[in-house]
Formats: structure tokens, C-alpha cells, sequence
């Protein structure tokens, strides 16, 4: 038993907890989005300065044993010996710490090193530094964005000796060694600018002429200017090695320092400085630091108010989220500091990327790349449960939601169920002209296209064949935009050589768009430029043409007929049947028409998000039906629940804003609508792919998909080129 056992549990003030769950999400936000970037960077940066001096050494190898015999020698191994060493260390480890590849491992040696440089050849501040940095990847490993991370979990139940016991001493290392790490590079940055403070404190009237003249202040006089800097210098080092509101003191340290680099003196430590207080800022100050040890008396004392809501607590109030797609996803993460218990129900066991299922259509990715386990997410969000099922309807009466035979009681209810394909009337389409919004319809829609060019080889009247190589896309919009650039891009590059009897650069891709110009919500010339992308692949787009008629052998447009074996969708959504189960008004498009906050008229308790919504957000018109909207109408509906959970000001009305638009088209080729900045080509299409990747949900999905990406774009190849034989042209 701790000594925290002892401490009385007492009420919590009104506003410690509101405080406590701010602060924390805050500090979630920092830590999960600014650690893993300044990790990449701190791993790159030191390693790159090892492998570049290792490949130097390998490069003029006379200089290599010159240094090693005569500059810093090695009592203990012949220069030879002890300069292939030190060159395969800096190689293998510098490789491997950029890549997060056995990263302690790598840093062990690469630190070792560092010291033996400081102590026996040259004595210099940065050699310290790396030995600082070094040290901390040796004890606490790498960053999220790292193969440490991909991998870790399968390395360490490898069938090998000594790997289990090797895992379990990474883990005491975790437990026992990184808060004194922390520790350690605390005091030693803090003491660096206190060591600063009282020299100027002992000279202060050279301090002051300083701020006159090497490095004055503008608006500021020299004597109050070297006051501030002085106390800062004084005080923030104190309270960062106390580990007291720690993040906020290396802020006035970091802005110093670059003030300093920035202005008067170019110096390489100043960016070791600002490293090892970012990390700090970024990474937190760990468990000894007075910041830890107020958080765990106060979550001794206010223990229902402060620690985070879980699921078996009966007590707590009941979010019900239909629909595990971004919208979903959105408002269940927005709750995670939320005291309430939530029930998430999709009939699927996975969060879907619909931006990027295209590229599962045509053979680009793997369903798995773009798709994540919902467990997986809400892993540790502890009020979560997750159930795979599927909602037949809402009782607003009892305020229970339909599942199967059984039903589920509500508080709080969103429905984020998405949307479906339309066919305007024309239901008997689908089975002919298949739509894009969901893994099975990728699958299909694979088997379809890969399925037709088989057909098309074994065929031997020309007519046929012809018929089997037509592909029709029906809607120019992103995703019929998107379908068609890719089609054509396989068909006309990536298949190349490898049929006999057919021959894929003949194949026909024709785009058929009702209105007069392709991707109706962007700029006029950002539309043009698309339809040249498109043609320059071999596209044939037909602006102003009407579908009239599909079927197993082909499409009619107006009074022309189209010989085409293969036809998809893209032209139309409507929304899912949210609206008939609350029996609610809704719009043309089958979407719930929904108030300020998102919620239903005469239910307040019950929201809708998402392509489900029909809001008024975007300053009085309707938010569009896209993934940013979804995440965005999310997060809003959390924040209202939030308010009303902890009696809390309501937020201001829901407020889309818009990001831009983005579409690729084919090879290096993009368009992007971002307001006032709108670009197309090649930087639009690298634009649209970081973009894409970093949103992404998991660090193994934006590999995965980063690594596909290069290789089709190097090779010309699709390495998923599979086809169902539950689908296709003959399934």
C-alpha cells in the first residue's frame, strides 16, 4: 500500500475538473501529435551526422587508420580493428536509429562512442549532447514513427533465445529508467541557463550594454530588456528542474534561445538546447517531477472527478454513437475526458479511409491499408465499448436504440451512419453499374476491372473483345475523377507486355458527366485542368451527356449505346435510413434536417453527423458531404455533450470550416481548391498525398500505404492485382 492509499477521497471543486480534463487533453494533443515529430526529427538529425561521418571514413579509409593510430587511439584494439569499429557502428547505428529499426540497440554503441570522442580525442559541448540524446533512445526506444513500433510486439514473442528476457529488460528500462533520464536532462539544460543567469547577474551592468548594443529588443529599453531575460534565465530553469508546470517553463527557454540564434550568435548548441527542451516540453517531465506527483495526489483525493470514465462504472451517463466512420470516430474520441460511459455500434468491425477506396478499386492498395480495427483505436479509451452489429431503429420515446433483438438504452445518442449510393430512380442499375462506399464494393468493383481484361485475352472476336476493354464511369466527381485516372493509368501503363491476345493500351475509359464541366465544386479552371490530366491519360470525358440506360452489355447515353462489359457508379449518394428510424424531417436526399448544434428537432438528446446531417453550418449553407465536415460536425457534438455532462457553457453553434477541396487524377497529377491558394499538377498531387497519408489512422496503415505508393510510382506496377472469384464479371 502507498502512501496515496491514505489520503482522504473529498469532493472535487466545480472547477477542478473541467480544468483537470482540459489540461489533459491538451497535453494529449502535444504529446501525440508534436512527440512523434520532433522524435523523426531528433532521430534523423543525429543519425544522419553518424552514417554521414561512418561513409567517410569507409570513403578515404588511409585517413581512417590515420585517425584511429595517432588522433584517438584504443589501447585495447589495433587501429585497424578499432577504425572498422567505429565505421560500422556509425553506418549500422546511424541507418538504423533513422529508420526506428532496434533503436537501444543502435543508440547503445552510437553513445559509447560519443563519450570515448569527448574524453580521448576532442572535448566538445555537442559530443555531450549526443551522449544526452543517445542515452534517452537507449532507455526509452523510439518515437510512434518508427519500424520499433510497427514491429516491436511480433520481435518480441520471436521463437529465439534470450528475446523474451531482452524485452523484459526494455520494459524495466520504461518503468525505472526514464523518469531519471528525464531528470537527468532537466538538470543539465536547466544548469545550463542558470550557469547564464548568474553571470549576468554578476555583471549585470555588461548585461545591459549587451542588450544595447549586440542583441537589443525593439520597443523594449536595454535595462528592463536585460532584467526579463535575466529572471527568465533565473527562474524557468528552477521550476524545469523541479519538473513544476514544466512545459511552460521550457517555452521562455526555447524562445530565448532561438531569439539568440536568430539574432546575435550562430551556434550549434543553441540547437541541442532547444532539442532537449523540446523533447522535455513534448515528451513531459516524467514521473519524477513535481507536475507527477500533484496529478497523483489529486487523482488520490478526487478520484471519481479527475480519472478518466470507464465503461463498468453503471453510475455514469450513457453515450450511444451509431457508426464508426469519421464523423463517429470523431465524437467518441472527443469524449474520451468526458465522465460518461459509450457504447459504439457499427455492423462492421473496422474504421474505413473511404477517401483513399478508390485505390483498393484499382488494384493500387490492400483493403487492410486503408482500414482500421475499431477496437484498435479505442484501445485505451477506457469508457468505450465497441459492438458489431447492425441498427434496425430508434425509440425516441424510451430513448433506445434497435439492435437486432435487443435494444439499448441512451442518454446522449449520435447517429453517424453515413450514406449510400443513389441511382435516381433507377435501382436496377446497381446490379450492372456498381458504386464505391464500402470495402465490398472495392473488392467487386477489382474483380470487375481486372476480371474484364481476362476475358478480354481468352476472347476471340474483336467486337467482344472491344466491349470487354470499354470501361464507362458514370458521375465526374472526385471519385468518378479519381476511377477513371486510375483505370486508365493500369490499364495504359501498368499492364503493359503482359496479355497476348489483348492489349491494354487499347482499352477505352470513358468518363460520362451530366453537368458541363467535371468536378462541379471547384474553381472553373481548376476543372478545365483536370479534363486535360484526364485526356492526356487517354480518357475520353463527355460533359453535358445524360445516362439513359445500363446493362449487362453496355451503357446508353442520350440515343448513343456504348458496347461496354464494365460500368460503375460515381454519379449520386443519398443518405442512410437515420431519418425513417427517428421519423424526422429530412431532405431530397433522404438526410436528417438538424438544428444549431446539430440535433434533432423535438429530441435534443439525439444528434446526427456526417453525410446523415442536413446543416446549415457552413455560414447559412449546406455543410458538404465530406470527411472533414464529418470530423468536424463530431467533435462539435462532443463538445455539446461535454457542456451538458459537466454543466458547462453550451458552445457557440455548429461552424464548418472549410479546408479546401482535393482530387487526384493520375501519375503526378492533382488538383486542390484551398481557398485563395488553388494548385494542380504534380506539387497538388504530392500535396494530396501527405495529406492523405498523415490522416490516415494508424502509424502502420501511413507505412504501408507510403511504401505502395513509391513501388507502383517506381515500377509501374500494383502489387494488389487480385480477383474474388465471389465477384466479377462471371461471380
Amino acid at each position: 500500500m502507498s502512501d496515496l492509499d491514505f489520503i482522504p477521497v473529498a469532493k472535487a471543486p466545480a472547477w477542478l475538473a473541467p480544468l483537470y480534463r482540459r489540461v489533459a487533453m491538451l497535453r494529449d494533443i502535444i504529446t501525440g501529435f508534436g512527440w512523434p515529430v520532433l522524435d523523426l526529427l531528433l532521430r534523423i538529425w543525429i543519425g544522419q551526422t553518424f552514417l554521414l561521418s561512418g561513409l567517410l571514413k569507409v570513403a578515404d579509409w588511409d585517413n581512417a587508420l590515420f585517425l584511429a593510430t595517432h588522433e584517438y587511439p584504443v589501447s585495447w584494439l589495433a587501429p585497424p580493428a578499432a577504425a572498422l569499429l567505429g565505421a560500422a557502428i556509425e553506418i549500422a547505428g546511424g541507418a538504423a536509429l533513422i529508420l526506428g529499426l532496434a533503436t537501444r540497440l543502435a543508440a547503445l554503441p552510437m553513445a559509447i562512442l560519443s563519450l570515448v570522442i569527448q574524453s580521448v580525442y576532442l572535448e566538445l559541448n555537442v559530443h555531450v549532447f549526443w551522449a544526452l540524446v543517445l542515452g534517452w533512445y537507449v532507455v526509452a526506444g523510439s518515437g510512434p514513427i518508427a519500424l520499433d513500433r510497427v514491429l516491436g510486439r511480433g520481435f518480441a514473442t520471436l521463437p529465439l533465445p534470450l528475446v523474451g528476457s531482452l524485452d523484459r529488460f526494455w520494459r524495466f528500462l520504461d518503468r525505472n529508467l526514464v523518469p531519471v533520464w528525464l531528470l537527468l536532462l532537466r538538470g543539465w539544460i536547466a544548469w545550463i541557463f542558470l550557469a547564464s543567469g548568474l553571470t549576468k547577474i554578476d555583471d549585470f551592468e555588461n548585461t545591459v550594454l549587451l542588450f544595447q548594443y549586440e542583441y537589443a529588443v525593439p520597443l523594449i529599453p536595454p535595462a528592463l530588456s536585460a532584467w526579463l531575460a535575466t529572471a527568465v534565465e533565473l527562474a524557468a530553469p528552477v521550476v524545469l528542474f523541479l519538473g513544476f508546470c514544466t512545459r511552460l517553463a521550457a517555452l521562455p527557454l526555447i524562445a530565448m534561445t532561438l531569439v539568440i540564434q536568430l539574432t546575435y550568435l550562430d551556434h550549434a548548441d543553441h540547437f541541442w538546447w532547444m532539442a532537449i527542451l523540446g523533447l522535455i516540453a513534448l515528451r513531459g517531465p516524467g514521473g519524477l517531477s513535481l507536475d507527477a506527483l500533484l496529478e497523483r495526489l489529486l487523482l488520490a483525493r478526487y478520484p471519481a472527478a479527475l480519472q478518466l470514465a470507464r465503461w463498468d462504472d453503471a453510475a455514469l451517463p450513457h453515450i450511444v454513437v451509431v457508426g464508426a466512420g469519421f464523423g463517429g470516430v470523431a465524437a467518441v474520441q472527443g469524449l474520451k475526458h468526458a465522465p460518461c460511459r459509450i457504447t459504439l455500434i457499427d455492423r462492421r468491425n473496422y474504421h474505413l479511409f473511404q477517401p483513399l477506396l478508390y485505390q483498393v478499386a484499382t488494384a493500387g492498395l490492400s483493403p487492410a491499408d486503408i482500414a482500421s480495427p475499431i477496437r484498435e483505436i479505442f484501445r485505451d479509451q477506457p469508457n468505450v465499448r465497441v459492438l458489431m452489429g447492425r441498427v434496425s431503429g430508434v425509440d425516441r420515446q424510451t430513448r433506445e436504440v434497435i439492435l437486432g433483438t435487443g435494444r439499448i438504452a441512451y442518454d446522449q445518442l449520435v447517429l453517424a451512419t453515413g450514406a449510400r449510393h443513389a441511382y435516381f430512380g433507377k435501382d436496377a442499375w446497381e446490379e450492372f453499374a456498381p458504386g464505391l462506399k464500402k470495402i465490398p464494393d472495392a473488392t467487386e468493383i477489382r474483380a470487375r476491372i481486372l476480371g474484364a481484361f481476362e476475358r478480354a485475352e481468352e476472347c476471340d472476336d474483336p467486337v467482344e473483345r472491344a466491349a470487354w476493354m470499354t470501361f464507362v464511369i458514370v458521375g465526374g466527381g472526385p471519385t468518378g475523377v479519381e476511377l477513371a485516372g486510375a483505370i486508365a493509368e493500369l490499364a495504359h501503363h501498368g499492364m503493359r507486355g503482359e496479355f497476348r491476345n489483348a492489349d491494354p493500351t487499347r482499352a477505352r475509359v470513358i468518363l460520362v458527366q451530366s453537368a458541363d464541366r467535371l468536378l462541379p465544386p471547384f474553381p472553373p479552371e481548376l476543372s478545365r485542368k483536370t479534363k486535360q490530366s484526364l485526356e492526356r491519360l487517354g480518357v475520353e470525358v463527355w460533359l453535358g451527356s445524360r445516362v439513359t440506360d445500363i446493362d449487362a452489355e453496355g451503357v446508353t447515353v442520350g440515343d448513343e449505346r456504348l458496347a461496354a462489359k464494365t460500368a460503375l457508379w460515381a454519379a449520386g449518394v443519398m443518405a442512410s435510413p437515420a431519418a425513417k428510424w427517428l421519423d424526422v424531417d429530412r431532405d431530397r436526399a433522404g438526410r436528417v434536417v438538424v438544428g444549431a448544434h446539430l440535433e434533432v428537432a423535438g429530441s435534443p438528446e439525439v444528434f446526427v453527423v456526417g453525410d446523415t446531417a442536413a446543416s446549415n453550418g457552413w455560414d447559412g449553407n449546406p455543410v458538404p458531404g465530406l470527411a472533414p465536415a464529418a470530423k468536424q460536425g463530431g467533435a462539435h457534438v462532443a463538445k455539446v455533450i461535454r457542456s451538458r455532462l459537466t454543466r458547462a457553457r453550451t458552445p457557440a453553434a455548429f461552424r464548418y470550416r472549410h479546408a479546401g477541396n482535393l482530387a487526384t487524377i493520375g501519375r503526378a497529377s492533382a488538383v486542390a481548391d484551398l481557398g485563395r491558394w488553388k494548385m494542380s499538377g504534380p506539387i497538388a498531387w504530392w500535396f494530396w498525398g501527405v495529406v492523405h497519408v498523415m490522416f490516415l489512422s494508424s502509424k502502420r496503415d501511413q507505412l504501408s500505404v507510403a511504401l505502395e505508393w513509391a513501388w507502383a510510382y517506381l515500377t509501374f506496377r500494383r502489387s494488389t492485382r487480385l480477383i474474388d472469384d465471389r465477384s466479377g464479371p462471371d461471380g
